[in-house]
């Protein structure tokens, strides 16, 4: 009796191994067909040869737009720092108002589009005066810090975070939540 049942016990473990290296022989199955491959793409930004005209400009744009008194513009690489002035009689929220209408309208020109926007009076101010320096023949190396400092101070509007409202926003999965689901 232990014969037979050790003989079936052998016979039953022989017969799994064997389907298992069936198995292993076989090929994966392939979903590559129902995958659609496309080329992720991100627009470059333009290279800005000539920082002065490019400032003149986007001080132009920022200028059209109303209720803004003056606009001002530090161009260093390829990143442009825009300071707006505004009345001084105007609450906060229509200042933010303001300051998205500028990102808006820059975000139309290409060099504008990656502008950074501020309504900060004195970072406006501190802009004007970086501006002046430099049409003044002051290198541009020397704003560096105070550069990065007033941008670490703003919270900016970047156009290029503008969406119209015709085109559809990207979800990501990390920020829907359940209840939306």
């Amino acid at each position: 009796m232990k014969t037979i049942v050790g003989t079936v016990l052998i016979l039953t473990i022989l017969a799994g191994c064997n389907a298992s290296r069936q198995n292993e022989a076989a090929p994966a199955p392939s979903h590559d067909k129902y995958y659609v491959k496309t080329e992720q793409t991100i627009p470059e930004r333009p290279v800005i040869n000539d920082s002065k005209s490019v400032s003149a400009h986007l001080e132009s744009l920022a200028r059209a737009v109303p209720h803004v008194k003056d606009a001002n513009c530090v161009v260093i690489g390829n990143t442009a720092i825009v300071g707006v002035n505004v009345a001084e009689d105007l609450d906060r929220s229509r200042v933010g108002t303001i300051k998205y209408s500028v990102a808006e309208a820059l975000r139309k020109d290409p060099y504008g589009k990656y502008a950074v926007v501020t309504a900060d009076l004195d970072l406006a101010g501190r802009l004007k005066d970086i501006r002046q320096d430099i049409n003044n023949g002051r290198p541009v190396q020397g704003f560096a810090d105070e550069l990065a400092d007033i941008v670490g101070r703003v919270m900016p509007q970047f156009p290029s975070d503008i969406r119209s409202p015709d085109e559809s926003p990207v979800h990501d999965k990390k920020h829907v939540k359940q209840n939306d689901l």
